[in-house]
């Protein structure tokens, strides 16, 4: 098997027809399958040959899409880092990975400069032209014919090496296998709520490195084109879509919030879109809501991780329009229902499934799930047992399939021998109109253990107050489930995949503290 073949089929089918935007840059589909030989072609003239590790440093940017495809056609592991860590953690990546190339933007060679030294990196090419670290990206092209790469891959070969952190804050590779990658290719295209053809045109608004990267290779097989944008901003994802007549997109909750921000969002033709898929961390009902009534009916929801080569729930547009224009509002509450090849369970500490209604534990089992993390046998025992992968998300499901999640396991607060999920909590917090973010956390509480922390973000000009907050919460929740306490912020911290990071909010409340919970 090779990945690439879907990409030069595509190209011979319609060679002119956009294969990807981002920014002043674009590619047609002939353009994309030559320049990808090409750099398949240096990289093998480079001393990287099949099953050797090339890592990509840098911001959204056409190239890297490029070097995507060139690494599947030459049978090489994809090492993506993240272009918002810092050099420690840069270098943690690269001895980690094992990496013979790295590819990188001009943003990023200070980093570089610091994290190669001591590495397994012995060749370095810049995006943006020649550095004192390595040659330029145009000219290691420009030095070699294209000639069609095709290395034949087996299904176990690892594809790409996706770092992921859990509430630890610990950095672990998902070998996401070639096989992974084909499940997720079919997994795109099998679906009509995500399969993007020709014609279509999706935006992907985070890093393409990760999450936001996902759909490539399923919009490649099915001739749409791919939006890159080269960082996120509201109004220019509204104006992108006005300007490339979007009829996709994919974004996090976080992008969501800042565009119905926007005073002047509702200004913008949007009437392309045809499909608006959100996931990576949970919306509230409320949020939903403003954003059907800005982009219409046209929203839909993914559920998965790395280690489930992406999205494994999916609820769709017809289950947002039951919701809030029919008689099913619980379903606004729901991450959807297993699609495609994914079995998903909801199983107890031993594995076993829990009746329909109880909270368990997601588990996902299937041809896109990874074989185990690298490097880690005890972490790969304890997260894939018996088959499945145990994601840590504490759930329920009802009895037609659909799964509400409650907390992560890491993130129930115990107080007072009580569970309380921060999840249900933050749900409430979020219907408040002076809300504009809020996460909940357990903080050390000599009497109960723990005690119910909120750190909320007002609305632009709202005034909030400790004992409103308390009280609203109190109102729409058991006494036990309510904030003890309130601080207000200008801004809550998230990772580099856009998510809120309760870790980080949490630490301050621990820090020095005798016993530690979490």
């Amino acid at each position: 098997m090779n990945l690439g073949r879907y990409l030069r089929r595509t190209a011979s089918h319609q060679p002119e027809a956009e294969a990807v935007v981002c920014g002043t840059s674009r590619l047609g589909y002939a353009e994309l399958d030559e320049q990808s030989d090409r750099l398949a072609v240096a990289l093998r003239e480079l001393g990287v040959g099949p099953g050797g590790r090339v890592a990509t440093l840098a911001a959204n940017r056409i190239e890297l899409v490029v070097t995507e495809i060139a690494l599947y056609k030459a049978g090489l592991t994809r090492v993506p880092i993240n272009a918002r860590l810092g050099a420690a953690e840069v270098a943690h990546l690269l001895r980690e990975s094992d990496a013979a190339a790295l590819l990188l933007d001009s943003g990023h060679l200070d980093a570089a400069r610091e994290a190669v030294p001591g590495s397994g990196v012995k060749t370095v090419i810049g995006y943006d032209g020649e550095s004192d670290l390595g040659p330029g990206y145009l000219d290691t092209l420009s030095r070699n014919e294209a000639e069609p790469v095709d290395v034949e891959c087996a299904e176990d070969d690892i594809a790409v090496l996706h770092f992921t952190s859990g509430s630890t804050g610990r950095l672990k590779a998902a070998t996401q296998t070639y096989g992974n990658r084909l499940a997720l290719m079919r997994k795109s295209v099998m679906s009509a709520e995500a399969r993007v053809g020709s014609g279509d045109r999706q935006i992907l608004a985070g890093p393409v490195t990760h999450a936001s990267g996902m759909p490539l290779m399923g919009i490649f097989f099915a001739g749409g084109c791919a939006i890159v944008l080269p960082h996120w901003d509201a109004e220019e994802f509204l104006a992108t879509v006005q300007r490339e007549r979007a009829t996709h997109a994919f974004v996090v909750p976080t992008m969501v919030n800042t565009v119905l921000a926007l005073p002047n969002a509702g200004d913008y033709d949007l009437s392309s879109l045809r499909r608006l898929i959100y996931g990576a961390a949970p919306m509230s009902p409320r949020r939903i809501r403003e954003a059907w009534e800005l982009f219409g009916p046209v929203l839909a929801q993914g559920y998965g991780c790395g280690e489930t080569t992406s999205g494994v729930l999916f609820l769709t547009t017809d289950d947002h329009r039951r919701a809030i224009e029919g008689d099913d509002e619980e379903l606004l509450l729901s991450c959807g229902r297993a699609q495609a090849e994914a079995e998903v369970a909801i199983v107890d500490d031993a594995g076993t499934p829990v009746p329909d209604g109880e909270i368990g534990e997601i588990v996902v089992r299937g041809p896109d799930v990874v074989p185990g993390y690298l490097g880690a046998p005890e972490l790969t025992a304890e997260s894939f047992r018996d088959g499945w992968f145990r994601t840590g998300d504490l759930a329920r499901r009802r009895p037609d399939g659909y799964v509400f999640i409650v907390d992560r396991k890491k993130d129930m607060i115990i107080s007072g021998g009580f569970n309380i999920y921060a999840v249900e909590v933050e749900s409430v917090l979020h219907q408040h109109p002076d809300v504009y973010e809020a996460a909940v956390v357990g903080v050390p509480d000599e009497q109960w253990g723990e005690a119910v922390k909120a750190v909320v973000v007002p609305r632009a000009g709202a005034v909030l107050d400790e004992a409103e907050v308390v009280d609203f919460c109190a109102a729409r929740l058991a006494r036990m489930k309510k904030p003890r306490s309130v601080d207000f912020v200008a801004a809550l911290p998230h990772n580099p995949n856009g998510k809120i990071d309760r870790r980080a909010i949490r630490e301050p409340y621990w820090d020095g503290a005798a016993r530690r919970v979490h």
